[in-house]
């Protein structure tokens, strides 16, 4: 056991967060704590770091456990260069370092007496393993590796660290977290501030990282590629499971099955005995049984299942945008530079409708910049911007938080966009964002980040534009905003430019993809997936070049000789693939994709039924065992009638959505043969 959470209670006034929370991380753990928006996962890890107190329960950490913490935000203002600072922060390494000196001369000192005492030599073998194990003789070395993974030009490690943003600023305060190698790291969206290349460094860190991880993240592919636990607050509640996130997605659908089962079954049983009960409780011949089914019906109740809160899916369509023509905006020759400092050459660019474009790079790169162009936020140095045929521009980036009127409630920020809206098409809008009941009479000002980002979402998406530019929209947004977000940017018809680092985004919502690095725009026009294996054929050739041009030349007359080993060099490769194989089964899936689609599309249909037919069903079973429903002839048959319907056709839908689930697996098992 590294860490021990035992019975932690904690309220803020009426509003109970946790009722016995529970869990525990042992070495080497690397657990994802999630939950929705305001579950209490921010202030679980306060808990823990002693920041916020408990009403009641216990925090327990091993003995000498070093623990890291990384906050949602920070802020530095120091004029140390960012190379220092981060070194700076490795305090302990360092102090191990001067303790194996010190020691050093102290075993020196008594062997000249004559005996070193073990006692000396047992300490020093202790910190000297440490002092190795924690990096402290590659300590400016690793601190360069991280910084350059997590995004820093190295022409930029000599900068004060007060000159760089708030994200900048937040990769730094990673930086010295990792460079001090914790026994336990504690961290609140960490991706939040990442492009997408820095975040698949972050991910592979972590997945070696030795020490134990708990880390708070909406970001599904990060969870599922480094995680191998997860501690999910339910019902005020942590629930732990083990696995990646999709792993937990599915035993937690499995749970829920079992405990909805066996909920239904609790409630139809109390149900029919209440109906005795009302009936029978005042006649003497019965009384007697009537009184036994009311104390079973009080102890059903009190073990009855309590199921865990719901996620919040809200099927949200965007309003269609005005129908603007084919080319939706083009950029040619365009160049861009801030004074000295050079970014883009003569690029060209066109979009058209229907172009869902994510724009991936390393940071620095220009991303942000040529969204902005595209946008006509920023204007190009040389070159020309040209939009399409009735295009309107919305674009969304944090600093429109900032935008915000903090004096106004959700429902005024949104109607002093939407003014020609009722109050009820208003609420079923915020509804979309997650915001329900009392929280759309909610002052701004008191709104969380990831409320203020959902707000700032609707209020652009109320009547959007046929050309959506968004940047970083999912931070500070949770899972359930983060898919509901992702359901309408797919159906959305018009064009769409994206900047995230959260890979599931990307996959499920691009259509083309814009690469950028080194001052170049490289266009892939396919999903991520085929971006990925494009550039991983680049890459491939650019060595095989490389390697070619540094290889000696030989002319005609005197050929390479053919040895032993240059006859093996194809076996060097075993395994691997070719680009024409990868090619080849890259074109295979999407003729395997191109082949099901209708299939799947059936599928989905089939599974939508099903869904409507079992809970209409479940809903009869509970109508059917109330007295006033018998009471009502009329009602009562009407009833029979649609349930034995249901009855009948939900065994015809199981088995249409298992004849098309197994062509599904068929045909895919046959494609990777």
């Amino acid at each position: 056991m590294i860490l021990s959470v035992d019975k932690i209670e904690k309220s803020f006034g009426a509003r109970t967060l946790f009722s016995g929370a529970s869990f525990q991380v042992n070495p080497g753990d690397r657990f994802a704590l999630v939950g929705p928006n305001g579950a209490g996962k921010t202030t679980l890890l306060k808990i823990i770091m002693g920041i916020d107190a408990p009403d009641s329960g216990s925090i327990t950490f091993a003995k000498d456990v070093n623990v890291g913490y990384l906050e949602q935000e920070t802020k530095l203002a120091s004029d140390r260069a960012v190379i220092d600072e981060v070194t700076a922060s490795a305090v302990e390494i360092k102090a191990l370092g001067e303790r194996a000196e010190e020691l050093q001369l102290q075993i020196a000192e008594a062997g000249e007496r004559g005996k070193v005492p073990e006692s000396l030599m047992k300490e020093y073998g202790h910190v000297q393993d440490r002092f190795e194990r924690l990096g402290g003789y590659e300590l400016d070395s690793n601190a360069r590796q991280i910084l350059a993974g997590l995004g820093f030009p190295v022409s930029e490690f000599n900068k004060p660290c007060r000159e760089f943003s708030g994200g900048w600023q937040m990769r730094i305060a990673l930086a010295k977290l990792f460079l001090r190698h914790p026994d336990l790291l504690l961290l609140d969206e960490p991706t939040n501030h990442l492009d997408l290349e820095s975040v698949q460094w972050l991910r592979g860190f972590i997945a070696g990282y030795e020490g134990a991880v708990l880390i708070v993240s909406h970001d599904r592919a990060f969870m599922d590629a480094c995680v191998d636990h997860v501690a999910a607050i339910e019902n005020r509640r942590v629930t732990t499971y083990t696995g990646n996130y999709s792993s937990y997605l599915k035993q937690r659908e499995d749970n829920l099955e079992q405990m909805r089962a066996k909920r239904a079954a609790q409630e139809r049983e109390i149900a029919h005995m209440q109906v005795f009960v009302d009936k029978f409780r005042y006649k003497p011949t019965k009384a007697a049984q009537a009184q036994e089914r009311m104390r079973r019906i009080e102890q059903i109740k009190s073990e009855l299942v309590i199921l865990p809160e719901g996620h919040k899916h809200v099927d949200f369509k965007f309003p269609d945008p005005p129908r603007s023509g084919d080319m939706v905006v083009k950029l040619e020759e365009v160049s861009k530079s801030y004074g000295e400092h050079h970014i883009y050459s003569n690029i060209d660019l066109t979009l058209y409708r229907g172009d869902h474009v994510a724009l991936v790079g390393p940071n620095g790169a220009g991303k942000s910049t040529l969204m902005k162009m595209i946008a006509g936020i920023e204007p190009p140095t040389s070159g020309s911007r040209d939009l399409g045929v009735n295009v309107g521009v919305a674009y969304y980036a944090q600093h429109q938080l900032e935008g915000l009127n903090e004096s106004n409630t959700v429902l005024q920020e949104i109607d002093s966009v939407a003014p020609g809206w009722t109050t009820p098409q208003q609420r079923s809008l915020l509804g979309a964002f997650l915001f329900s009941g009392e929280d759309v009479d909610k002052r701004v000002g008191v709104l969380s980040g990831g409320e203020r980002a959902r707000l700032a979402l609707a209020k652009m998406l109320v009547s959007p534009e046929a050309l959506l530019c968004l940047d970083e929209p999912t931070n500070h947004l949770d899972i359930d905003s983060v898919d509901m977000l992702e359901n309408a940017l797919k159906r959305f018809p018009g064009t769409i430019v994206l900047i995230s680092h959260d890979e599931h985004l990307v996959r499920a919502v691009a259509n083309r993809v814009v690469d950028i690095r080194d001052g170049k725009m490289t266009v892939i026009d396919g999903d991520y997936d085929y971006y990925l294996f494009k550039r991983d054929d680049l890459a491939a050739r650019a060595a095989a070049d490389s390697a070619a041009s540094q290889s000696p030349r030989r002319s005609p007359s005197n050929p390479a000789p053919r040895t032993a080993s240059a006859a093996q060099v194809p076996s060097q490769h075993e395994g691997k693939k070719t680009k024409e194989q990868r090619r080849a089964e890259a074109e295979a899936r999407a003729e395997l994709n191109r082949r099901l689609k209708k299939t799947r599309d059936a599928l989905k249909k089939v599974e939508a039924k099903l869904e409507t037919a079992r809970k209409r069903y479940d809903e009869l079973m509970e109508l059917m065992a109330s007295e006033e429903l018998y009471a009502d002839q009329d009602r009562f048959a009407e009833a029979l009638a649609e349930y034995n319907e249901l009855k009948k056709g939900i065994p015809v839908l199981e088995d249409e959505w298992l004849e098309l689930s197994t062509t599904i697996e068929e045909e895919t098992e046959r494609g990777r043969a």
